[in-house]
């Protein structure tokens, strides 16, 4: 048995991250191929944005952009990139500031305040080029403060080359179909050009695009419809520009989905396969079930031993106390064990008399959203 490992520090624990065969809903979905997670909450942050934000931060200390004791790093991010950083500069001694927009999630807010970074909240409903977005709040920031910088996950070519360098190699053996999100479009960009570079020219590579977002249009994303204006509930792909990092050519195929069927595909990783995921690993896992049922998808998925690999890229520790995991955690229809329980307990037993107790019910999602938001230490 050899010796456990001692790493110097948490960015140690970056990527490295499992794959998991997701067999139990490979079989419910009666898929011959092999469909294989790529669970990316097992890094030491928390989400696959650790990989880069370690990236960006050891790039800029190389570069001399990084001042010991003197820079400030301030960065415009849906939240997990923020905690990368966060992490990362908490390690290194550097200050941060996380610009975020509204709609994310209370506890991004509260781990990265935990972090020791500073957190400024700005309208979801602005447009990324409004002086009031999260990043245009963010460069009137680094304008401002002295030392001030932003490593920009937008437009770092860190960003995907983190993915090219460790996300890719670490799968690149095992994958015939990558299904990911896109966000910043870092992550699906690196990780394609690792495996068509050098391992399959032919792998097919299928980005997942939230309805309300215009990423999956391309360079015709001026071209505005009305499901461009639809407002999305999951966290941390989609956006209303085409950042630098994004290379379409990179990408062979285009999913949408929408919120409903995100959140039911993180319950039913949940319930079948363990794996505690966040509502863009839903995304992901949706769009990849659609795309093998679809003409473009059916023969890889009637082919034995062909491997689908889909990204998941964070837990649901960012997303406890959002209304649609508690719906599906706290109101999800009683089970056959429930009823049986309540039997039990509603029945006189003969050994120790009446009893006092019965099932409890679920609570429901508003009452436990309420109780979150009136609790103060």
């Amino acid at each position: 048995m050899s010796p456990p490992q001692v790493l110097d520090n948490a960015l140690g624990a970056v990527g490295k991250t499992p794959l998991i065969r997701l067999d139990k809903i490979a079989k419910d979905q009666d898929l011959k191929c092999n469909l294989l997670g790529k669970v990316e909450f097992f890094s030491a942050g928390g989400s696959v944005k650790d990989r880069i934000a370690k990236a960006m931060v050891e790039a800029a200390e190389r570069d001399g952009k990084l001042i010991p004791g003197k820079s400030v790093v301030i960065e415009p991010t849906s939240g997990n990139t923020g905690i990368g950083l966060a992490m990362a500069c908490a390690i290194k001694g550097y200050a941060t500031i996380i610009t975020l927009p509204n709609k994310m999630s209370l506890e991004k807010e509260a781990l990265l305040r935990a972090l020791g970074a500073e957190v400024i909240r700005t309208p979801t409903e602005a447009a990324w080029d409004s002086p009031t977005s999260h990043i245009g709040v963010a460069q009137r920031l680094q304008r401002e403060i002295p030392y001030g910088i932003i490593l920009d996950q937008y437009s770092n070519v860190n960003n995907p080359l983190a993915h090219e360098l460790t996300t890719g190699p670490e799968i690149i053996e095992a994958v015939d179909v990558l299904v990911a999100g896109a966000g910043t479009g870092g992550t699906i960009t690196g990780i394609a050009r690792a495996i068509k570079k050098t391992h399959n020219k032919d792998c097919i590579v299928v980005g997942v695009d939230p309805k309300g977002s215009v990423l999956a249009k391309g360079p015709d994303c001026d071209e505005v419809s009305p499901e461009d204006n639809t407002p999305y509930t999951v966290e941390g792909i989609g956006y209303d520009f085409i950042p630098e990092v994004l290379n379409f050519q990179d990408i062979d195929q285009w999913m949408k989905t929408d919120d409903a069927e995100s959140f039911a595909a993180v319950q039913l990783v949940m319930r079948n396969e363990g794996l505690l995921v966040g509502g863009s690993s839903g995304s992901a896992l949706s769009g990849a079930l659609r795309w093998l049922k679809s003409d473009a998808g059916r023969e890889t998925a009637n082919t034995e031993g062909a491997n689908v690999v889909v990204l998941l890229a964070d837990g649901i520790r960012n997303y406890m106390s959002k209304p649609w995991f508690l719906q599906i955690a706290m109101e999800a229809p009683p089970s056959a064990l429930a009823g049986k329980i309540a039997d039990i307990l509603n029945t006189k037993d003969t050994h120790t008399g009446p009893v006092l107790l019965k099932a409890p019910e679920p609570s429901s999602a508003s009452s436990i959203s309420h109780r979150l938001a009136t609790v103060r230490l």
